[in-house]
């Protein structure tokens, strides 16, 4: 099993809004392909949602009510991309440890 300093912080948080992790030598096993995953459409939303934004702050004739909806998108897709580069920053730094045997 995975030691506890190399849990894997996953996409997503629990009904409480606390974060989820994921303890396991399998890195191509059902729920690490599934952070995968959903990682990468994470990342894709914020993609298009940026693009979205830039022709949105481009309108000068973009409604209020328009602006704020964006603005409600872009922290959601902040905070998760925040949380795919903390697991993926985490995963990193835990991979170049050395291990001792």
């Amino acid at each position: 099993m995975t030691a506890p300093n190399e849990l894997r912080l996953l996409p997503w948080s629990g009904s409480d809004g606390k974060p989820c992790y994921l303890s396991t030598d399998d890195k191509t096993g059902y729920m690490s392909r599934l952070a995968d995953n959903i990682e990468a459409v994470q990342l894709g939303t914020a993609a298009d949602l940026l693009e979205h934004a830039s022709d949105t702050l481009n309108d000068p004739y973009t409604d209020p009510e328009d602006l704020r909806l964006l603005a409600k998108e872009l922290a959601g897709a902040l905070r998760d991309v925040l949380r795919v580069a903390t697991s993926r920053g985490h995963l990193l730094a835990v991979s170049e440890e050395p291990h001792h045997s």
